[in-house]
């Protein structure tokens, strides 16, 4: 029988017990990535300063397909690869099928650690609110914590937050791409096969957009680390509720991706 007072710390799921938020971290990815190139005998080396996430691999699986890509051998991450592909005259470094929170955090860790200096995640994504046809894209200026890792970060919020000023230094940017980039918030899940409909319909009342499995944790992360991070929803999909769901578009949604990266790292870039 338990003996502690109502709304103790034992009352707290155990995601939420212990945090020392401020304290640093025994395992460190900079602890990591020595002993991988140590193990792996490689030689230190640094991504490009613009990296990119791509957890459905489209994108990396294009570029590799089309000899625009080369794998990176110094890469000493235990659990990816990564390419370089030059995209609009500059070079990037991408990394495939990093899907969902823990692991999407895991590699940023890793990326920012070896030399990079912006991070843009470019999910798939479940429509929300119908707002238009898909397939469209959705800049996340807030995600929604229905995870677990931001909560390893920074302290229970309803919200993850994209970084104000980034945003605004892209103010207008995308207008001129013949794909639509909305604006709005995002619903990050752990469990995308337990989207209920009673969670889908709260959601949609929150006007949040659509459902991903990254941007929470990745925004939580970029806030307490000080590292600029962007994610993007490519809203492709309305959770294969109908049938010919999850068309991306031309090349797999591939060609209008990379134009709106293309774009965030140069607005980046540029300031």
């Amino acid at each position: 029988m338990s003996t502690h007072a109502p709304g103790g710390p034992d009352d707290l799921p155990p995601i939420l017990r212990g945090k020392d938020y401020p304290a640093a971290s025994v395992f460190t990815p900079d602890g990591l990535l020595r002993e991988a190139r140590r193990q792996k005998s490689l030689p230190a080396g640094e991504v490009p300063a613009v990296c990119v996430l791509d957890p459905d691999g489209d994108i990396v699986r294009r570029l590799c397909a089309t000899g625009a890509a080369r794998r990176d051998d110094t890469w000493a991450c235990y659990h990816t690869e990564l390419h370089r592909a030059g995209v609009d005259g500059i070079e990037l470094g991408f990394v495939g099928c990093a899907v969902g929170a823990s692991f999407a955090v895991l590699v940023a860790e890793q990326l920012f650690a070896s030399g990079c200096r912006f991070l843009v995640s470019m999910t798939s994504a479940g429509q929300l609110v119908p707002v238009r046809q898909p397939p469209y894209f959705v800049l996340i200026e807030r995600a929604l914590r229905d995870e677990g890792t931001s909560y390893h970060y920074a302290p229970p919020a309803e919200f993850s937050m994209a970084d104000g000023a980034l945003l605004a230094r892209l103010d207008g940017a995308f207008d001129r791409l013949p794909v639509p980039v909305l604006r709005g918030g995002t619903w990050t899940t752990d469990a995308p096969f337990r989207e209920t409909v009673a969670a889908v319909e709260a959601m949609r009342e929150r006007g949040l957009l659509a459902v991903e499995m990254e941007a929470a944790a990745l925004y939580a992360f970029s806030a307490v680390r000080g590292k600029p991070v962007l994610c993007f929803a490519h809203v492709t999909n309305q959770m294969a509720s109908i049938e010919g769901d999850f068309e991306k578009g031309e090349a797999e949604g591939t060609v209008d991706a990379l134009a709106v990266i293309a774009v965030a790292a140069r607005g980046f870039l540029a300031g």
